[in-house]
Formats: C-alpha cells, structure tokens, sequence
C-alpha cells in the first residue's frame, strides 16, 4: 500500500506577523520539516495543499498577498503536488481524491495548520473515502478559541481534538513515532 504525505495549509499568515498567528506554530513547523525531508528521501508522493480565501470580507489567506504563500522551508517542489482549497475540508471542491486514486494512495500522514478546523475536516472526510489516515500530533497547531465568554486555550483545543480523531478516524501519534512504508 502506498503511503502519501499531506500537508494542510502550513501557509504564512500562521506564523509571527501572519493574521491569525497560532500557538507554537514554529514547533509544528520543525516536525513537518522532519516529516517532508522524510518523504523526498524515500520519493513518496507529497501534496500539499493551499487555502485561498474567495469569501467576500474575509480577513486573511487573500490571493496575491504574503500571508496565503506556502512557508518558504516548505516550498513544493516540482514533482510534488499543490491542492488548492477553499474551504476547511481538503477534498471539497478540490482534485485531492482524483490524486490519492490516480496513485492508488489509501494511507497518508497528515500534519499541518489548525487542529480544531481544516486538520479536523479534512482527517474526517477521509473516512469517506476509505483513506487510512497517521496524524502527527506534534506537527500539527492551532489557537485559543473563546466560546460562551470564556477561553479554551489552544493546548486544550488541541488535545480535544487530536483525543476526538484518535481511534476511529486516525492513528494519532508523535513525529519521532512514524514509520514510512
């Protein structure tokens, strides 16, 4: 079975001077290096995937502007894929589930950018396409969210959420655990 890396939206305005800055986003950022150094070394596909914002107001990930670029040290290469999205869900709208079936891709590693949305959505919707899914943990950030006055803080909401995909709609573990096939 062929393995894929997928990386979820690790685009500018995540990290410091970005719009929507996460918590950590630099550690998640290390781990993902790991991860795709790993995967060019043993020329296993990798897409990764772009979220441009389309939406009328919407405040960031806008065409043509710093903050919606791919993070410089994560840069496709020519032989790698790029999904661009405009919604949380990776699949939506998108040509990612021609790609998987085009390369007979049925498990794929996902890290990336926010646990509690587009990471979330896009692990789930695997599930529906019968898509065996790793996620790493610790390559993967979010933020605070606030809910009924009050503020979750972005270890909480990240926990939940990696706790909630655990099991039944992913493999979750740390970089240093994965082993590629």
């Amino acid at each position: 079975m062929k393995q894929a890396l997928l990386l979820v939206d690790i685009q500018n305005n995540y990290f410091e001077g970005g719009k929507s800055k996460l918590h950590n986003p630099l550690l998640a950022l290390s781990n993902i290096e790991k991860t795709l150094k790993l995967f060019r070394k043993k020329g296993f596909p990798i897409i990764h995937v772009q979220h441009i914002n389309n939406q009328e107001g919407a405040a960031f990930f806008l065409s043509n502007t710093d903050g919606v670029r791919i993070h410089q040290y994560l840069a496709p290469l020519e032989n790698e894929y790029l999904v661009i999205k405009h919604t949380p869900n990776s699949f939506f709208g998108t040509n990612l589930a021609d790609i998987l079936k085009e390369n007979e891709i049925q498990d794929i590693v996902v890290c990336g950018m926010m646990s509690y949305m587009c990471i979330d959505t896009t692990v789930r919707a695997c599930k529906h396409y019968g898509i065996r899914v790793t996620l790493l943990d610790d390559a993967c950030a979010t933020k605070d969210l606030s809910y009924n006055g009050k503020t979750i803080s972005a270890e909480v909401v990240h926990n939940t959420f990696m706790a909630s995909l655990n099991g039944m709609f992913a493999y979750v573990i740390k970089t240093n655990e994965l082993s590629v096939r």
